[in-house]
Order: structure tokens, then C-alpha cells, then sequence
């Protein structure tokens, strides 16, 4: 394969999802033909957070972005660029050659049929195609992806997740809505209710589903998978509080993962968050809870 030369797709990718798998596979396809390094560039943070001084909640993080492309397309290089008010200040043609051609050593780009970049939003799909025409690299425009006569995007994938529409995200997404963390030390709820417990912080930005109760997959870092009961909320049978919280009840597994980095896939939206009455009706409700995991798993292995 040839290091010095990549095939880059082009946006910011949030979700990762059907819209931008089209640009991937392309990318991939390119790749192979040249012998290139399969790559993808984006930006962190969302160029609109810093344009309008309002952070924008996201599907995923850097972070899980990177892997997401990485599992699922086989893109292999992901570039972060920081979206400063410098950068932002760069004309579209410059970061064309200088970012992504002698910086990145493009050789061959993939781009979206509504890509804009560069100062203003100036740089568009027709302007990047006759530029690598004249500058001698390769370049493809993939046309919009629909589903349902819907145009596929991260915005309305995000309206369907803040409602805990898990289950038809995950059509638009091509995956499952997933969540990554380093398993940090709750309040020892699980051990008490007999099922192993992992509780997880959003990172910066990330946009937090719906409140209520899934049925998710958690994958260990050595790449086993158990199935989870996960509440995200702010558990008011037991806290006080607002702080929202993500914590997974592991089931039929024993073991201790503080310390650990898991994915934590979402599959289907159980039920809303609700206070109960009782410690030992909550313990009944989150058994019931697993047995309805249990038969969705089963039902959709």
C-alpha cells in the first residue's frame, strides 16, 4: 500500500451513519484501486459550535466516530482537524491544496452532494470537482441517500434519539446508536439488586437519549459482548438529584470492569424512567425489565 497517498471522505460524519457509508465504500473502493491509505477528515468541534458560539449536540464523539468508520467501513486513517476561528478563516481553495493535498497527501477525495467548506461555506461540490480536475487528483460527488422518503442526516437522526426512537435511529444509522466510556464507580446500586453494574458519562457535547430504560449490548474491551438492562436518567426511586446518568445492569455475567473501556450499544427503548414506590418494587421492575431484554435478544439475535 502506498503511505504517502490517501483517499480522504470528506465531512463532519456525526453518527456515522447510511448517508456517509455511501462516501466510505467509494472511499474504500478508491483506495484499493491506488493502493492508497483509505481516510476520512473531519472536524472537532462542530464548525456550526464555533460559527455560532452555541455548542451543537452530537450523535458521537471523535472519539467513537473514528471507531464506528473504522468497525464498520474499514476506513482506516481518520484526521481531526481542531475547527478554530483561524481555520475557520481559511478560503476554500487553500484548504484544498495546502490542507488536504500537501498536508494530507490526497490523492483522490469524497465528498457529499451538499459538502460546503472553506471561509463562508464558499467551497461546494462543483468548485471541489473542477479544482482536483485541474490540480490532477481524482474526485467523487455521491449523490443524497434516502430511507422512507427521507433524506438520511444526523439532525433528524438526532430528533429521533432525544425521543427514544432507538429502534428506527438505528435504521437511519445502518447501526446501533452506540456509547463509549472508561466504566467509572456509581453508587453500588447493581451489586444490591444481584446484576453487575456499568455506569458511563457522556462526553463533552454528546447529545444524551431519551430518558428511560434500554435493551443494549455492552462489548468488553477484549471484544466479548453480554447483554445489558441500561437506565438513562436521573434514578429518582433513589437519588435526589438531576445529574443524568447512563448505567447498565449486565446480565448472566460476573466479573469486575472499573477501569475498562466498553461500547455500549442501544437497541430498544423499554419504557420511560419513572419513580417507584419502593426500593424491592424498583429490584421488580428492572427483573421484569431483563426478561424483556432477554426476549428481544432472543427474538432479534
Amino acid at each position: 500500500m502506498n503511505q504517502n497517498g490517501r483517499v480522504i471522505a470528506l465531512g463532519f460524519f456525526d453518527g456515522v451513519h447510511n448517508g456517509h457509508a455511501a462516501l466510505m465504500r467509494r472511499t474504500v473502493q478508491v483506495a484499493e484501486e491506488l493502493g492508497a491509505v483509505p481516510s476520512a477528515f473531519t472536524f472537532d468541534p462542530h464548525p456550526q459550535t464555533v460559527i455560532t458560539g452555541t455548542p451543537l449536540p452530537l450523535i458521537t464523539s471523535p472519539e467513537d466516530r473514528r471507531d464506528l468508520m473504522r468497525k464498520y467501513y474499514g476506513i482506516e486513517d481518520v484526521i481531526v482537524q481542531p475547527f478554530t476561528p483561524e481555520f475557520r478563516q481559511q478560503p476554500w481553495r487553500k484548504f484544498l491544496e495546502e490542507t488536504l493535498i500537501q498536508g494530507c497527501h490526497a490523492v483522490h477525495l469524497v465528498a457529499g452532494h451538499d459538502y460546503h467548506f472553506g471561509f463562508k461555506g464558499e467551497g461546494n461540490p462543483e468548485k471541489l470537482q473542477q479544482a482536483c480536475k485541474e490540480l490532477g487528483i481524482g474526485c467523487d460527488i455521491i449523490p443524497k441517500v434516502e430511507l422512507d422518503n427521507i433524506i438520511i442526516s444526523s439532525t433528524y437522526i438526532r430528533e429521533l434519539i432525544a425521543e427514544g426512537n432507538i429502534e428506527r435511529a438505528n435504521r437511519f444509522l445502518g447501526h446501533p446508536y452506540t456509547l463509549s466510556d472508561v466504566v467509572s464507580h456509581g453508587k453500588k446500586l447493581g451489586s444490591t439488586l444481584g446484576f453487575p453494574t456499568v455506569n458511563l458519562k457522556l462526553k463533552e457535547h454528546v447529545l444524551p437519549p431519551a430518558k428511560g430504560v434500554y435493551a443494549t449490548k455492552v462489548i468488553l474491551e477484549n471484544g466479548d459482548t453480554h447483554i445489558a438492562v441500561t437506565n438513562v436518567g436521573t434514578r429518582p426511586t433513589v437519588d435526589d438529584g438531576n445529574h443524568l446518568t447512563i448505567e447498565g445492569f449486565i446480565l448472566d455475567f460476573n466479573g469486575d470492569l472499573y477501569g475498562q473501556k466498553i461500547q455500549m450499544e442501544f437497541y430498544q427503548y423499554i419504557r420511560p424512567e419513572r419513580k417507584f414506590p419502593s426500593f424491592d418494587a424498583l429490584r421488580a421492575e428492572v427483573y421484569r425489565n431483563a426478561d424483556q431484554t432477554r426476549a428481544y435478544f432472543a427474538e432479534n439475535p
